[in-house]
């Protein structure tokens, strides 16, 4: 829990009910009892999810995602939804770690790129 603050953990302790865990150990609550929300009324039960590891919300998968944000009222299957031969693992932000995207030439990626094969024309303004 080392990203989740103390306000949080204790408010989860009070007022939270767990429902569900993701493959990467983040755990996903809501009010307890529900919320006791009105069909007519605007107001949303509330959902929380406590991080295994640093708070980062690209971190929480896509169907758990929409849970959150009330997308679905569906909590999302233990092991997730069955996947599609086409779909990729959900990949958290890497943006500034050591395995996020260099494009080639990149000063931390060695710094030299292919040389330019002629076929760019500059714009010239007349």
């Amino acid at each position: 829990m080392a990203g989740n603050t103390l306000g949080t953990i204790l408010h989860t302790w009070l007022r939270g009910e767990e429902v569900g865990r993701d493959g990467t150990g983040n755990r996903y609550f809501r009010e307890k009892g529900g919320g006791r929300v009105h069909p007519d009324s605007i107001r949303k039960e509330r959902r929380w999810v406590l991080y295994d590891g640093e708070a980062e919300a690209s971190r929480v998968p896509p169907e758990w995602h929409a849970w959150l944000h009330h997308t679905t009222d569906e909590v999302p299957p233990i092991g997730g939804p069955a996947k599609r031969p086409w779909e990729k693992e959900h990949q958290p932000n890497l943006t500034g770690t050591e395995q996020a995207y260099r494009p080639p030439g990149h000063t931390l990626s060695g710094g030299h790129r292919d040389p330019a094969t002629g076929d760019y024309e500059p714009w010239r303004p007349e």
